[in-house]
């Protein structure tokens, strides 16, 4: 596995010290956000996790090599990069033998940080079942992921414009722990709420941490989904964005727009459909992952000193 991984120098410091990590994925900088507000984000997330005492790890495939953190100048080039592939399981033998670039997607991600034994994983919101899967088929592999691979992903929630209750649904099925980050609702990417429950509401770090150490310990093999709800200055209002989401997925249908154009399409629409907000709220939402992100990699990293 080492010939096809290339560990950054901070990276690489940080685990020879004992510190925590924290992966980050790249499809946010290369399909998710535009050009420079996707760079200027990566790099304000790679600082608030710096200060709060872990070690960000930035993940994305360059050259057909396994980048775990970039550069400054890999993060630029990713940021403003055309022909990028976004990577999910089914694509990293082909990026990786054909020495292509990808920036990987939440699955991605999981599978190369648990390839780098990183623990933790900060990202905007999960990937699920799209509304009217039960005639298109169309589950993201993200759900696959989780319950098969021990990263725990912080997360605001599944996002919007999927089915949430059948994305909880498939989960439920899948034996993976959706954890609510001081909220007993699962947060809906842009809003605080949604119609449904989490399995379990964890208010500080600390237990989350040890539910990850039980789990693991256990032999329970999968993801936890540490879902933290976009900070309540941020957060835009849930009968607006339901609307905007209804028109949103209309015009895919229309056009006939599916599978992973679904996603980068529909959340185009909605920043334009929000003159801008919803970019502004995935910013934010983002870094206060991060935030939480941070907190939860240092104590699991201490209590996997503790209890070695």
């Amino acid at each position: 596995m080492e010939s096809f991984i290339e560990y950054s120098e901070e990276v690489l410091e940080g685990k020879k010290n004992g510190k925590a990590i924290v992966a980050l994925e790249s499809t946010i900088i290369s399909h998710g956000m535009p050009y420079p507000q996707n760079v200027q984000t990566a790099r304000e997330v790679e600082d608030i996790i710096r200060a709060g005492g872990a070690v960000p790890a930035t993940i994305a495939i360059l050259n057909g090599k396994i980048k775990i953190g970039l550069s400054q100048e890999e993060l630029e080039y990713l940021g403003q990069a055309s022909g990028v592939i976004k990577a999910s399981r089914r694509d990293l033998p082909y990026i990786l033998s054909s020495g292509k670039d990808g920036a990987t997607t939440v699955a991605a991600t999981m599978i190369l940080a648990e390839l780098a034994d990183i623990a933790v994983f900060v990202t905007g919101g999960i990937g699920g079942v799209h509304r009217g899967a039960e005639k298109t088929m169309d589950i993201s592999a993200d759900l696959e992921e989780l319950s098969r691979t021990n990263v725990a992903v912080v997360c605001a929630g599944a996002k919007s414009i999927l089915d949430i209750g059948l994305t909880l649904e498939y989960l439920e099925t899948k034996g993976v722990p959706v954890l609510g980050y001081q909220t007993d609702s699962l947060p809906a990417f842009y809003t605080r709420k949604s119609p449904y429950q989490v399995n379990y509401r964890m208010d500080t770090c600390e237990e989350t941490a040890s539910l990850l150490r039980t789990k693991w310990e256990l032999g329970l093999s999968g993801g936890v989904v540490v879902a933290n709800p976009i900070p309540e200055q941020d957060a835009l209002e849930e009968n607006e964005m339901n609307s905007i989401i209804e028109s949103a997925l209309q015009e895919a249908e229309e056009k006939n727009i599916t599978g992973k154009e679904a996603t980068p399409f529909l959340l185009g629409k909605v920043k334009e459909l929000t003159e801008g907000r919803s970019l502004a709220a995935n910013i934010a939402l983002v870094k206060n992952n991060a935030r939480v992100g941070a907190k939860l990699a240092v104590e699991y990293e201490s209590m996997k000193t503790t209890y070695v």
